[in-house]
């Protein structure tokens, strides 16, 4: 480990997403928003709803998925499909109004495979910016759409995985790049497209030295990237089944890696004050419950960078939501429904709370507060602080699975009856 690593943050190093949208207050254009990091756009935000109190605007969407909404230009876009996966498309909706603007019906597979129970066929969340939405449905296609016109500019259905148990992960843009990620039990790939053509600009592929113990089911990932710059240089953070790895952005050369874990992992990387924190996925020890931990590491190396690890924390294995890090304080829920408080430098717990319930949802940071939402439907809403301080609690009818779009304001939520557009 490096002498004086908690002071890493002076070296310059930033999470650059689609830049030209960061903080803008009127967009979120991709999952967790313009920067990936759960972090909205500063503003005053609703606290209290119900389902027929503070609510704008709700529509019943067609089919089902779990993607999150994307927002750009006064319109909100989100991908579904019918329950067994025959029909693939996405929707737009006037964000003033909630009226449909597109329906855009794009694959219609001839075979539907397997799933897990809670998987949809419409997981991957789509990234949007000025003039495009693209979607993603894993083996079945993926798709760029004219926001203007509702039209077709491209589409692909020849990246192929064995998803097993459906597909998860979301689309990322950066600069002229699209990058998909198809990591199944026979190959795990990334791509990076030519976002105007759907063009392979370059693929990587995962170190097979890592994934070769692994059980089949083992070697599929559902996770989303990020991209940080260290040097001058432009690395995509991608956490993979049995390792974190680094891309060079340009060539999709792998740069680094911290190998650990012996199966799936489906929460993404986050950045913040010069360090990657991660999800691994679970490990066996000799005695006792298998695990995950928690990592913090210093993205500045290369080949393995295992001992460049700040800190770790143990948690219950199978973690799906992604950790969302505000004013040096990380928050997360375990998959026991444990809420935590986690210091970012040290690792160190700062509080914790047992909730009921179930969250899958990744956790967004908007107007000071920390939001929370269960599969049952509820929303937590607290304070972002060192002690816990509830402000409200909520509920609409309905499941959340999808993390919310907070735009202008306002919230977008999409549950498994429909899209609230939520308002003070």
């Amino acid at each position: 480990m490096k002498t004086g690593i908690y002071y890493y943050a002076l070296v310059a190093i930033t999470v650059l997403a689609t830049s030209s949208c960061s903080q803008q207050k009127d967009s979120w254009t991709h999952f967790r928003g313009n920067d990936l990091d759960g972090i909205a756009a500063p503003g005053d935000y609703p606290v209290t709803w119900n389902d027929s109190t503070n609510i704008d605007w709700k529509v019943a969407v067609k089919g089902r998925g779990w993607s999150s909404p994307v927002v750009m230009n006064n319109q909100v876009w989100l991908t579904s499909a019918t329950p067994d996966g025959r029909h693939m498309f996405a929707d737009c909706y006037d964000i003033s109004s909630g009226e449909s603007v597109h329906h855009v019906d794009l694959f219609h597979p001839e075979k539907v495979y397997g799933k897990h129970s809670i998987n949809s066929y419409a997981t991957p969340t789509s990234a949007i910016e000025e003039g495009y939405v693209y979607v993603h449905f894993g083996r079945y296609g993926t798709a760029c759409i004219d926001t203007g016109t509702g039209d077709l500019v491209w589409k692909r259905s020849d990246m192929q995985c064995e998803h097993i148990q459906g597909p998860g992960s979301s689309l990322f843009l950066y600069g002229n790049k699209l990058i998909v990620h198809m990591e199944g039990t026979d190959v795990q790939e990334i791509y990076a497209l030519d976002k105007r053509t759907g063009e392979t600009i370059w693929k990587a592929e995962r170190d097979p030295e890592f994934l070769e113990p692994l059980l089949e089911i083992g070697k599929k990932a559902y996770v989303t990237p990020i991209v940080i710059e260290v040097n001058s240089r432009k690395l995509l953070i991608s956490n993979g089944s049995a390792s974190c790895s680094a891309y060079d952005l340009e060539t999709g050369e792998e740069v680094w890696y911290i190998p650990q874990g012996e199966d799936s992992t489906i929460s993404m990387p986050v950045e913040y004050g010069g360090k990657v924190y991660f999800f691994t996925s679970f490990v066996t020890p000799e005695e006792g419950e298998k695990y995950c931990e928690l990592l913090a590491a210093d993205p500045d190396g290369t080949g393995d960078i295992s001992d460049q690890v700040i800190w770790r924390k143990k948690f219950p294995i199978l973690q799906l939501l992604t950790p969302v890090i505000y004013e040096g304080l990380l928050y997360t829920i375990d998959t026991k429904g444990v809420l935590y408080c986690l210091d970012a430098a040290n690792g160190e717990t700062i509080w914790t709370r047992k909730l009921k319930g179930k969250y899958n949802s990744s956790p967004v940071v908007a107007g000071g507060n920390v939001y929370v939402n269960s599969i049952r439907g509820e929303t937590l809403v607290f304070r972002a602080g060192r002690s816990f301080e509830l402000v409200a609690e909520n509920s609409l009818k309905g499941e959340i699975w999808a993390t919310p779009a907070f735009v202008n304001g306002d919230i977008l939520m999409r549950t498994s009856k429909g899209l609230f557009k939520i308002e003070i």
